[in-house]
C-alpha cells in the first residue's frame, strides 16, 4: 500500500513538472530542434545517398546472378532427368527381351537343363546362377519347372555384363522357385519370392517398377523392375525382375561442379518420399543412401512440401526453400519412366555470394562514415544535456512546492476510503479546499451514503436466495424419489442405471416397470429443456407412463395412451423424448418402441458386431394420437444394451467437441466383461475426463443391460 501512495504522489509531480518543464523550456527545445533537425537531415542525406548507391549495385547483381542461376539449375535438373530416364528405359527393354525370351523358352514341349547351382555349392570361377527354393517346395515336385529356368541363365549373364545399372537378375515361380543371377549365398531361408511387392505388383508384357525396399540378399536400399510371363499350358507363371541399388542411381546423378558450391542433388519416389541423395550425409553403415519418408522430409517446411507435391504430379520447375539452415534454389525435372522425379539443390548464398561481398564493402565505408558524423553529433547533443538538467532542477524544486499543496486532501480521501474498506460505513471526509478536489470529497461521503443502503439491501437479497437453494435441495430429493431406489433383479440380466442433473433439479429419468412374470419394462426419457420447469414436466411424464404401461403387454398401446394422457395436461409446449421396451428374461426378447429418443446400443456377443434399436416415432406431448412402430430384437448371452440420453453424447470439452456416440460405444466394448454396474462407473469417468472440468450443461441419464 505504501508503494502505491508513493506511485500517486509521484504521478502528480510529475506532471506538474511537465507543465513547467514545457513553459520553461521551449524556447530551448525550439532552438535544439532547429539545430539538431538540421544536423541530421544532413547526416540521414548523406548516409542515404550512399546506402540507396550501395544497395542499387548489389539488387541488380544479385538479380543477375540468380536469374542465371535458376536458368542454368533447371537446364541441369532436366538433362539429369533424362539422362536416368534413359538408364531406367534401358532395363525396361532389357526387360522386356527376357521376356520373350522366356516365353519362346516355355512354348517349347521339352528343354534340355543347365548347370544349376544351390546356394550350398559354390562355382568357383564359372558364372552362374543360384536357384533356392520357397519353405515347403520339393525339388523332385518342380524339377521340370528348373529345366526351364535354368535355360535363362545365359540370358542372364549377357544382360548383366551389359549394363552396370543392374545389380542382379532373376526369375520367381508360382511355383517357389527363386533363381539369382550372379550366384549369392546370402538367400534367408525363410524367404519367399511370392509375397515379394515385385512379384506381387508384376503385369503380363508390361514393366511395373517397385517401391524403394530393402532387399532380402544384403545389397540394402534398391528398387526392383519386374515383368510377368504366363504359360497358362503348363501351368507356369514367372515373373522376371532387375535390381537396381540406390547406390547406383546416386553415382549417375552426382555432378562435381554443383557439390563444388555446396549443392547435391536427390529422387523422389511417386508418394514424395526420398529415395536418394547424392551427398554423403544420411547414408548407412554400408555407404548405402538412407530411404527417407516424406513424412519426415516435409515436416514442418510448407515450401518445400509443394516442390516435393509438384514433383510427385510428374511437374517440372524452380523454386527457392528455406530448409537446412538457410535458402535453397530446388531445381526439379520427371523421370517418366519410373514415375519418380530428380532434384538439384544449390544455397542461396552460393549464387549472390559476389554480390554480398560487394555489399560487405560497402557497409564498411558506410560504417566509417556514420562513425564520424555521430562522434560530431554526440558533442553537440552533450552541451544540450547539460543546460536541460540545470532547469530540469529548478522546476522540480518549484512542482515539489506546489504538490505538497494538492497531495494533501487526496491523502484525506484516501484515509476515508480505507475506513470504508474496513467496515466502518460512518466514515466520512472533510475537505474545504475550494476546488475539484472539494467536489470529490463531496462525492465520496454521497458514496458512503450509498454503500450503507446497498450493504442493507444485499443483505436481504442474500436471506431470500438461501431460501431459494433450500427449496431447490428439497425439490432435488422429491424429484430423486421419483427414480427407482435400486435396480431389480432379474433372473439372466444384470442392469444398472445412473441419473446426474446438469442443476439442482433435471428433466431425464428412468424407471422399470413390472409387466408379468418375467417381464419387465424398460424407460429412459429426456424432457425438454433443464431447471424446475423440465423436473415437474418430468415428474407429470414419469408418472402417466408408469400409470399406462404397469401390468400392461400391449407396449405401443401403453405408451400411445400416455402421450395422449400427456398431451391433454401439457400446456407450455414442452415435450420428452421417450425408448420404452419390454424385457422377457424367460425367453432373452426385447420388444421396444422409440418415442423420438436416441436409438440404444445393443452389443452383440464379441464377433457380432452393434445394432442401434431404431423405430419409427415423434416425441410425447408434441400431439395427440400419434402412432408408433413396435420392434423386437432376440437378446444373446453376452449381449450388452446401453441406454441414454444425449447428456452423454453431447457432454463437451475445452475445444467444443463432444463425447459423441462412437465413444460411449467404445467405452462399453473396452468394458464389456465386468458387471453393469462398473461399466456404468467406467463410462461416468471417462465422461468426466473427457469434459476436463467443464460445467455440465445437460443432464446424463445411462442404463446398462447385461445378458448373462
Amino acid at each position: 500500500m505504501t508503494k502505491r501512495r508513493g506511485t500517486r504522489r509521484l504521478s502528480i509531480k510529475t506532471k506538474l513538472l511537465t507543465a513547467f518543464l514545457g513553459l520553461s523550456l521551449v524556447s530551448l527545445v525550439i532552438f535544439g530542434f532547429v539545430a539538431f533537425n538540421g544536423i541530421l537531415a544532413l547526416n540521414d542525406y548523406s548516409l542515404q545517398s550512399s546506402r540507396t548507391l550501395g544497395y542499387s549495385a548489389v539488387t541488380d547483381s544479385t538479380i543477375a546472378l540468380e536469374t542465371q542461376a535458376e536458368n542454368y539449375l533447371l537446364g541441369l535438373a532436366v538433362d539429369q532427368a533424362d539422362i536416368s530416364n534413359n538408364l531406367f528405359e534401358k532395363v525396361e527393354s532389357e526387360l522386356l527381351v527376357l521376356s520373350s525370351l522366356a516365353k519362346n523358352l516355355l512354348s517349347k514341349p521339352k528343354i534340355e537343363p543347365e548347370p544349376l547351382f544351390s546356394q550350398q555349392q559354390n562355382p568357383g570361377g564359372v558364372d552362374a546362377s543360384v536357384y533356392y527354393l520357397s519353405p515347403n517346395v520339393n525339388v523332385e515336385s518342380v524339377r521340370n519347372e528348373l529345366n526351364y529356368t535354368s535355360n535363362m541363365d545365359a540370358a542372364f549373364a549377357a544382360v548383366h555384363s551389359n549394363d552396370p545399372f543392374i545389380t542382379q537378375l532373376y526369375v520367381g515361380t508360382e511355383s517357389g522357385i527363386f533363381q539369382v543371377y550372379p550366384w549369392l549365398n546370402t538367400i534367408p531361408p525363410t524367404f519367399d519370392p511370392r509375397v515379394r511387392g515385385w512379384y506381387t505388383t508384376a503385369q503380363p508384357d508390361a514393366v511395373t517398377w517397385s517401391t524403394p525396399y530393402l532387399d532380402a540378399g544384403g545389397h540394402g536400399l534398391m528398387v526392383t523392375c519386374s515383368v510377368a510371363v504366363e504359360a497358362p499350358q503348363k501351368g507356369y507363371f514367372w515373373v522376371i525382375a532387375a535390381d537396381v541399388t540406390l547406390d547406383t542411381l546416386n553415382r549417375n546423378i552426382v555432378n562435381a561442379q554443383i557439390e563444388k558450391l555446396g549443392g547435391y542433388s536427390f529422387m523422389l519416389d511417386s508418394e514424395g518420399n526420398m529415395i536418394t541423395r547424392s551427398l554423403s550425409e544420411g547414408t548407412g553403415a554400408n555407404g548405402s543412401i538412407l530411404f527417407i519418408p516424406s513424412s519426415e522430409l516435409l515436416l514442418g517446411n510448407t515450401t518445400f512440401a509443394e516442390v516435393a507435391t509438384n514433383m510427385t504430379l510428374g511437374l517440372r520447375g524452380i523454386t527457392m526453400c528455406t530448409f537446412g539452415g538457410g535458402d535453397n534454389y530446388v531445381a526439379y525435372s520427371p523421370l517418366e519412366s519410373a514415375y519418380w522425379s530428380l532434384a538439384i539443390v544449390l544455397p542461396v548464398s552460393a549464387v549472390i555470394a559476389p554480390a554480398l561481398s560487394t555489399a560487405a564493402r560497402i557497409n564498411d565505408t558506410e560504417s566509417m562514415v556514420n562513425h564520424y558524423i555521430n562522434r560530431h553529433t554526440d558533442s553537440v547533443r552533450n552541451s544540450y544535456i547539460v543546460l536541460f538538467a540545470i532547469i530540469m532542477v529548478l522546476v522540480i524544486a518549484v512542482s515539489y512546492l506546489l504538490a505538497r499543496t494538492i497531495v494533501t486532501p487526496i491523502m484525506t480521501l484516501s484515509k476515508g476510503a480505507k475506513a470504508i474498506g474496513t467496515g466502518n460505513f460512518d466514515a466520512r471526509v472533510k475537505v474545504n479546499t475550494g476546488d475539484e478536489l472539494e467536489v470529490l470529497a463531496g462525492s465520496f461521503n454521497t458514496m458512503a451514503e450509498n454503500l450503507q443502503e446497498h450493504i442493507v439491501e444485499l443483505k436481504r437479497t442474500t436471506a431470500e436466495k438461501e431460501r431459494l437453494v433450500k427449496e431447490l435441495e428439497i425439490a432435488k430429493g422429491i424429484q430423486q424419489s421419483f427414480l427407482p431406489d435400486k435396480e431389480p433383479e432379474i433372473l439372466g440380466v444384470d442392469i444398472a442405471a445412473l441419473n446426474i442433473p446438469a442443476k439442482e433439479v433435471g428433466g431425464d429419468f428412468y424407471d422399470f416397470i413390472p409387466i408379468a412374470n418375467d417381464q419387465w419394462g424398460l424407460t429412459i426419457a429426456d424432457v425438454s429443456g433443464k431447471g424446475v420447469p423440465a423436473a415437474l414436466f418430468m415428474a407429470l411424464s414419469r408418472t402417466l407412463v408408469r400409470a399406462s404401461t404397469a401390468g400392461n403387454p400391449n407396449i405401443r398401446d401403453g405408451i400411445e395412451k400416455a402421450n395422449d394422457l400427456i398431451c391433454q395436461d401439457a400446456k407450455t409446449g414442452m415435450f420428452v423424448t421417450l425408448f420404452y421396451a419390454i424385457l422377457d428374461s424367460k425367453w432373452k426378447r426385447l420388444k421396444y418402441v422409440n418415442a423420438g429418443h436416441n436409438p440404444p446400443l445393443l452389443l452383440r456377443q464379441p464377433s457380432g458386431g452393434t445394432i442401434l434399436l431404431k423405430a419409427d416415432g415423434i416425441a410425447l406431448g408434441v400431439m395427440d394420437g400419434i402412432k408408433l412402430e413396435e420392434a423386437e430384437v432376440q437378446l444373446e448371452k453376452g449381449d450388452v444394451l446401453t441406454l441414454f440420453t444425449d447428456g452423454v453424447t453431447e457432454a463437451i470439452n475445452d475445444k467444443e467437441e463432444q463425447f459423441g456416440q462412437d465413444r460411449l460405444l467404445r467405452i462399453v466394448q473396452e468394458n464389456r466383461v465386468l458387471p453393469a454396474r462398473e461399466i456404468v462407473g467406467r463410462v461416468q469417468e471417462a465422461v468426466a475426463i473427457f469434459s476436463g472440468g467443464q460445467p455440465q450443461f445437460d443432464d446424463i441419464t445411462l442404463m446398462i443391460i447385461k445378458v448373462l
